[in-house]
């Protein structure tokens, strides 16, 4: 019996195997992606039983729809677009806010007031975050924000997916990404401009 190794499996093997009867295979594309799925459920889903059931029909669904899987893009993509989608589902169900909504004109007299003394440190965490661990303070201000918003940050920063693949996984014109990423990135920086503000009071 062959064995599948991790490294260098490509998604075409992989997905010939499943559709073979393979079960071994697909633990591997669960394994190869689980990384990527955990982080959508849990930035959409806020309820932890909802999150481990949501993620079994995320995989149930990959396994049903395999067969349709065309390769245009990569399978931990496209498996990321039927877990995106289904917690869209869930929160469109449970009637959740999806999106934030940005007042510019307070979010720049806030800045205004603040740019001087803040933002060395908005730049340290910022720095933090775009290139090592997300640090406690900005893990808490993150999960502040929308499923949609704190999903796509953690998308574009922390998977480091690119726009295409963001665009790919949440059926959203590339400009809409950008948009709503530059957005998320705003409220966020509010939010760590008032709560360090308050801190040092």
């Amino acid at each position: 019996m062959n064995t599948i190794r991790e490294n260098n499996v490509s998604d075409q093997v992989l997905v010939g195997r499943v559709l073979g009867g393979d079960t071994n295979a697909f633990r591997l594309i669960m394994k190869n992606t689980e990384g990527l799925v955990g982080q959508i459920v849990f930035k959409m889903v806020k309820n932890p039983a909802d999150r481990k059931d949501i993620a079994q029909d995320i995989y149930l669904r990959t396994f049903q729809k395999l067969n349709t899987f065309q390769f245009q893009s990569k399978l931990s993509t496209w498996i990321g677009q039927i877990a995106y989608n289904s917690c869209l589902g869930y929160l469109e169900k449970k009637k959740l806010v999806l999106l934030d909504s940005v007042n510019d004109e307070e979010e720049n007299e806030i800045l205004e007031k603040l740019n001087y003394a803040i933002d060395p440190f908005v730049s340290e965490t910022e720095s933090i975050f775009f290139k090592q661990e997300l640090s406690a303070i900005l893990k808490i201000e993150i999960d502040k924000l929308s499923p949609i918003y704190k999903t796509l940050i953690t998308l574009y920063h922390n998977e480091e997916l690119s726009y295409a693949e963001i665009t790919e996984i949440t059926q959203l014109p590339e400009g809409t990404v950008k948009s709503y990423l530059s957005r998320a990135r705003k409220l966020l920086k509010d939010n760590l401009l008032l709560t360090y503000k308050k801190e040092a009071l």
